[in-house]
C-alpha cells in the first residue's frame, strides 16, 4: 500500500525533470526519515547486543549513564548518514552501515563468549591469529542473534521495497549534508577519546566487577569502546626509534642459553600488597610482625622495588617483571617476554593465582607472554574454595602440588605466582587475624584495618619461611624470588596513611620510598648455591620491576637473552624508571634531569622495548 501511494504521489520516474521543488523536498525527507529511523534501529540493536551478561539490565543502564547511549549509537548513525551523503541509496547505505556494525558486534559477542576477551581495534592486525582461535571453537549461535539477524534483514527488505531510488538534481543537498555530517563526526570523535570521558564520566558499574577488564568494556556497550580502543592500536614510538636503529642496538648482544651445569629452578611469587612499614616508626607496631621477613632477607641477597602504583594497579608490577618493560604494552598477541625465554629454554613454565581466570583477562595474556599452564579458581581451586578466592592456606599447598607434579617431567621449571591475600580493602569493624598486631592510640577504624592488615603479613611471612624449608629439603636446585606488588590500601582517602603521619612528599626520596617501595628478597636452596657457585647473601640494589629479572640472573649466573642483556647497562646507572612522576635514581640520587650518558642510555632503552614488545621472535 505504501509502495503505491508513493508511486503515484511522489516517485513516479526519477527521471522526470519535471519534479517541483516541494516534490523533491518531500522526497527526500521520506527517504532521509527512514533511514535515520533505520540507523537508530541499528544502533539500538548493536547496544542491545553488546553484553553478555545481564543484557536487559545493562542495556536500560546505557541510558542512565550520560553520555553512553549517545556515544554508542550517534557512530552508527553518521557512517550511515555518510554513506548516503556518498552514494545517494538508501538500501546501500543502510545495507553497508548494518554490515559494518552488526559483523564487528556479533564478532565482540562470540569472542567474549569463547575467550572472555573483546573485541578491540587492535585485532584487526591480527587476522592469522584469530582464524587459528576460531578454529578451535565450535560456534553455537544463540537465539538473539538469530533474531537480530533477522531484524537486520527485514530492515533492508521494508527499505529495499518502499525507499527505492534517489532523487535527482539533489547532489548540492547530499553534499551540504555531507560535509555537517563530518564535521559532527569530527567533534564526537573528539569527545569519546577523552580519557577522563572514559574511564570517569561514563562509569558504569552497578551491574558488573570493576576489576574484570572484559566487564567494564561491556558496560560501555560495544561501539564506544570498541572506537575508543582505536587509540591503543596505534601506539606513540618514542623520540629517535625506527626499527632498523632497534634492531643495531639489539645486534650488539647475543642471546645465551642457560648452561646445562648451571640450570636451576626459578619459583617466582608476587605477594599482594606485601610492603615492609618496620622503619616507619608506627607507635604499637609488634616487632615480630616482621620478624620473619627480616630473617629471610638476612639470608638472601634483597632490596627494595620501586613500583609505579600504589595501593592497586597489580597488573603493572606483574607485567613489567615479566617482560622488561617500563611502558607496557595491550598484550593482544604473543609479545616477548622472560616467560617464553624460559620456555624456550626448555623449562616448564607454569604459574597459581589463587583467583579468577578474567581478573586482569590474565587466561588470555599469561597465553601470550608465553606460560604451558596456568593454575586459577575455574580449573584447580574451585572444589576447596567452593568457587571463592583462595587465600595462603590453600596456594601454597599449591604451589608445592605444582612442583612436585613438575619433578616427574624431569624438567627445571620457571613458575610466576600471585597471592590473593593482602588484598585490600580491610575490615573496618572487626578483626580477621585478632588485635594484637597493632596497639598504638588510632582511631577504632584505623585499628581494624592496621590488625587486619598486619596479621596478613605475619601469616604470609611464616608461609614463606615454611616453602623456604620445603625447599631447602630438596636435591634439585631452586631460586625463589618473591616481591610485592605494591603498598596496600589503608582506608578511604589513605586515612591510616595520615593518620601515620606519612605525608607521601613525591618531591622527596623518602616520600616516593613511602609511597612506591616494597621489598623483594631472592633466596637459593643449597643444591642452588652448589650449582651457581653463589651464596645469594647480600643487599641488592634497589630497582624499578623491569630490572628485577636482570638481578636474578646476575644472581644466578646467567648472561640471558639479549633484550635482558641490552638493558643491563640501564639498570646499571638508571636502577629505577618512576613512570607515575617521571623521577630517576642516577647512580643513587633521585632526579627528573639525567646526565647526557644516562639519557642517552634511557632513550636507548626506550627504543628497545618498544620494539621487542611490538616484534615477537618466538
Amino acid at each position: 500500500m505504501l509502495n503505491k501511494i508513493w508511486n503515484g504521489f511522489l516517485r513516479q520516474k526519477t527521471t522526470d525533470t519535471g519534479w517541483t521543488a516541494k516534490r523533491k523536498g518531500a522526497f527526500w525527507a521520506w527517504n532521509l526519515g527512514w533511514l535515520l529511523a533505520a540507523l537508530l534501529g541499528l544502533g539500538l540493536l548493536s547496544l542491545y547486543c553488546a553484553p553478555s551478561f545481564s543484557r536487559q539490565l545493562l542495556f536500560v543502564s546505557y541510558f542512565q549513564v550520560s553520555p553512553l547511549a549517545l556515544f554508542n549509537i550517534a557512530p552508527v548513525v553518521i557512517l550511515g548518514l555518510v554513506l548516503y551523503g556518498l552514494l545517494g541509496r538508501v538500501v546501500w547505505s543502510y545495507g553497508l552501515t548494518a554490515a559494518v556494525v552488526m559483523a564487528t558486534t556479533f564478532v565482540n559477542y562470540f569472542k567474549i563468549k569463547f575467550r572472555n576477551d573483546p573485541f578491540l581495534f587492535e585485532d584487526f592486525f591480527y587476522w592469522r591469529e584469530a582464524g587459528n582461535m576460531a578454529g578451535k571453537y565450535v560456534a553455537q549461535i544463540d537465539r538473539f542473534i538469530i533474531i537480530a539477524f533477522c531484524i537486520v534483514l527485514l530492515g533492508g527488505l521494508f527499505l529495499g521495497l518502499f525507499v527505492r531510488g534517489r532523487v535527482k538534481g539533489c547532489w548540492r543537498w547530499r553534499l551540504v549534508g555531507l560535509v555537517a555530517t563530518v564535521v559532527a563526526a569530527v567533534g564526537l570523535g573528539n569527545a569519546m577519546s577523552e580519557e577522563y570521558t572514559y574511564n570517569v564520566t561514563t562509569k558504569n558499574i552497578t551491574y558488573i566487577n570493576q576489576w574484570a577488564s572484559t566487564q567494564v568494556y561491556q558496560s560501555k556497550g560495544f561501539v564506544y569502546p570498541f572506537l575508543y580502543s582505536i587509540q591503543s592500536a596505534f601506539p606513540s614510538a618514542p623520540d629517535g626509534y625506527s626499527d632498523g636503529y632497534a634492531q643495531e642496538l639489539l645486534s650488539q648482544y647475543e642471546s645465551a642459553d642457560i648452561p646445562e651445569d648451571k640450570q636451576v629452578s626459578v619459583i617466582s611469587i608476587m605477594l599482594e600488597a606485601y610492603a615492609d612499614f618496620s622503619d616507619y616508626g608506627i607507635d604499637g607496631l609488634w616487632d615480630g610482625v616482621y620478624e620473619n621477613l627480616h630473617a629471610m632477607e638476612a639470608e638472601s641477597y634483597s632490596g627494595n622495588l620501586v613500583v609505579d602504583v600504589f595501593a592497586g594497579g597489580t597488573v603493572t608490577s606483574e607485567r613489567s617483571f615479566l617482560t622488561g618493560y617500563t611502558d607496557l604494552p595491550t598484550f593482544r598477541t604473543d609479545t616477548n617476554s622472560y616467560p617464553w625465554y624460559f620456555l624456550n629454554q626448555g623449562y616448564s613454565v607454569m604459574g597459581i593465582h589463587p583467583c579468577y581466570e578474567w581478573f586482569y583477562n590474565r587466561e588470555n595474556v599469561n597465553e601470550y607472554l608465553g606460560y604451558e599452564d596456568y593454575w586459577f579458581v575455574e580449573n584447580y581451586f574451585y572444589p576447596i574454595t567452593e568457587w571463592a578466592v583462595g587465600m595462603d592456606d590453600v596456594f601454597f599447598p599449591a604451589l608445592k602440588t605444582m612442583w612436585e607434579e613438575n619433578l616427574e617431567t624431569g624438567k627445571s621449571m620457571f613458575s610466576y605466582s600471585i597471592t590473593y591475600q593482602g588484598h585490600g580493602p580491610y575490615a573496618t569493624d572487626s578483626y580477621t587475624w585478632g588485635d594484637q598486631y597493632v596497639t598504638g592510640d588510632y582511631s577504632e577504624e584505623s585499628t581494624y584495618i592496621m590488625n587486619n592488615y598486619f596479621g596478613s603479613i605475619y601469616d604470609t611471612s611464616n608461609y614463606l619461611v615454611d616453602l623456604m624449608d620445603y625447599f631447602n629439603e630438596s636435591d634439585e636446585p631452586v631460586v625463589l624470588v618473591f616481591f610485592g606488588d605494591h603498598k596496600p590500601w589503608f582506608g578511604d582517602g589513605n586515612s591510616v596513611y595520615a593518620e601515620l603521619g606519612m605525608d607521601f612528599d613525591l618531591s622527596t626520596e623518602a616520600g616516593m620510598y613511602e609511597y612506591y617501595s616494597t621489598p623483594y628478597v631472592i633466596w637459593a636452596n643449597d643444591a642452588a648455591k652448589q650449582v651457581t657457585g653463589n651464596d645469594f647473601v647480600g643487599e641488592g640494589p634497589d630497582v624499578s620491576p623491569a630490572f628485577l629479572m636482570n638481578v636474578v640472573f646476575e644472581q644466578i649466573g646467567w648472561e640471558g637473552p639479549a633484550y635482558l642483556q641490552a638493558t643491563d647497562a640501564v639498570m646499571a646507572q638508571v636502577p629505577i624508571i618512576n613512570m607515575p612522576t617521571g623521577q630517576y635514581w642516577e647512580n643513587g640520587t633521585m632526579t627528573t634531569t639525567l646526565s647526557d650518558e644516562a639519557q642517552t642510555l634511557v632513550d636507548n632503552y626506550n627504543v628497545l622495548q618498544y620494539y621487542w614488545s611490538h616484534n615477537f621472535a618466538g
